[in-house]
């Protein structure tokens, strides 16, 4: 057996011990926390609170790692969203909107990047 494309497939009548092929319905769950913890996120994002900075901290913690190009596309969120909370905490309203659309087209990027689909 192997994972190919989120399924597993059967090479031969035989599976080799050791060998983990996860559920369909496991697999199915994975994207859906995925997909979860992005919208949750983007709430954030809407929200953004200066204790909000954490929590999108882990939110992320278990992308990292992944790849280089993914690890790079959360420190650009993390810091875009940042320069939000700071912007919101601060009242600069007429900064508000366009940081706010930065961070929210960073973590679209990120999101395409975890093939999370939108």
């Amino acid at each position: 057996m192997s994972l190919r494309a989120g399924r597993c497939v059967r090479r031969s009548k035989s599976v080799q011990p050791g060998t983990f092929c996860p559920a369909p319905g496991f697999v199915a769950r994975l994207e859906e926390l995925e997909l979860d913890g992005f919208q949750r996120l983007e709430a954030l994002v809407d929200r953004a609170g200066a204790d909000d900075v954490g929590e999108a901290n882990a939110l992320l913690r278990r992308f990292k790692g992944r790849t280089d190009e993914i690890d790079t596309a959360i420190d650009e969120f993390i810091l875009d969203f940042m320069t939000l909370v700071f912007v919101v905490e601060t009242g600069e309203e007429g900064f508000e909107k366009p940081t706010r659309k930065l961070a929210g087209t960073s973590l679209s990027k990120l999101k395409h990047l975890v093939n999370v689909p939108a």
